[in-house]
C-alpha cells in the first residue's frame, strides 16, 4: 500500500500537483487498475500530496435521480452520480458538501469553505457561487484521471457567463433535505443541452502549453488543467462561436 501511494505521489509530481493544490478531480476508478482498497489509497494519496494547505475537490453530481420526477435532494444519502471514487470521496472522512440538487462539490482542506458554502445561494447549476467558479479565482486546477477531459464541468460555469442556446431546460422545484435537520424548497434552472454532444475536449487545441500537464497516475492516463486557463480560454471561445464546444448529437 505504502509502494501505491509514493507512486501515486511521483505520478502527482510529475503532473505539477504540490502542496498547497487545490484540484478538482474528475475520475475513472477502473483506469489506475485493480488492486485492493484502491479508492481509500488513491483519496490518502492525494491528500499526503497536496497537504493540509491544499485543497481536494471532487463532483457529487447527482442528476441522474434528482429530477423532476424524484425532486428530493438529501446532503448526507443522496448518492454521486458520477463514478465509484466520488462515491467513495462523498462520505469520506471531514469532507463537506456543497448544496445543490444536481451539481453539488465534495471537498476537503484549506479552503473547503470558501468553495463550498455558499453553492446554496445560485439558481442554476454552476453559477457564480459554485465551486466550479470560485476555484479560478484561488489559483485551483482540475485533474482528469483515467477518463479524458469530456466530463468537466467547470465548462458549464464558463457557459453559464456566456449562455449559448443549448444550455438551459426547464425550471424544476426541489426539496433540500440539509444535515442539520432543517428542509428547504426552492426552483432551479437545469441544463438541457438536448440533441448536443458536450466536446470539451477542445480545450486542449486551445490551451498554451503552460497551461496543462499530461502523464499516468498508476494506469490511469491523466490532464492537469489550471482551472483559470480553462476560464479565460473557454469564454473568448464561446464569444467567437456559441457552438464551438458542442456538437450535433447523432
Amino acid at each position: 500500500m505504502n509502494e501505491i501511494v509514493k507512486q501515486i505521489r511521483k505520478d502527482l509530481s510529475l503532473l505539477g500537483i504540490k502542496k498547497g493544490d487545490h484540484v478538482l478531480v474528475h475520475a475513472s476508478l477502473n483506469s489506475v487498475g485493480k488492486f485492493p482498497y484502491r479508492a481509500n489509497i488513491i483519496v490518502q494519496a492525494f491528500l499526503d500530496q497536496i497537504g493540509e494547505e491544499g485543497t481536494l475537490l471532487m463532483p457529487s453530481l447527482s442528476y441522474k435521480t434528482v429530477n423532476k420526477a424524484q425532486p428530493v435532494f438529501d446532503e448526507l444519502n443522496t448518492a454521486s452520480c458520477v463514478g465509484a471514487l466520488t462515491e467513495f470521496f462523498r462520505t469520506y472522512p471531514g469532507v463537506k458538501r456543497s448544496i445543490h440538487p444536481t451539481h453539488s462539490v465534495c471537498g476537503i482542506g484549506s479552503k473547503s469553505d470558501f468553495l463550498l458554502k455558499d453553492h446554496l445561494l445560485d439558481e442554476t447549476p454552476c453559477g457564480p457561487c459554485s465551486p466550479f467558479a470560485r476555484l479560478p479565482q484561488i489559483g485551483g486546477k482540475v485533474l482528469f484521471l483515467g477518463c479524458g477531459s469530456k466530463p468537466n464541468t467547470s465548462m458549464h460555469a464558463v457557459e453559464e457567463q456566456i449562455i449559448p442556446p443549448y444550455l438551459f431546460g426547464e425550471k424544476v422545484s426541489h426539496t433540500l433535505q440539509l444535515s442539520n435537520g432543517n428542509a428547504i424548497k426552492k426552483t432551479y434552472q437545469r441544463h438541457g443541452f438536448k440533441g448536443y454532444e458536450q466536446r470539451y475536449d477542445r480545450l486542449l487545441d486551445v490551451l498554451e502549453p503552460a497551461e496543462y500537464r499530461t502523464g499516468k497516475i498508476l494506469e490511469a492516463k491523466s490532464i492537469v488543467m489550471m482551472a483559470s486557463a480553462i476560464w479565460e480560454k473557454g469564454i473568448k471561445y464561446l464569444k467567437q462561436d456559441p457552438f464551438y464546444f458542442i456538437d450535433r448529437a447523432n
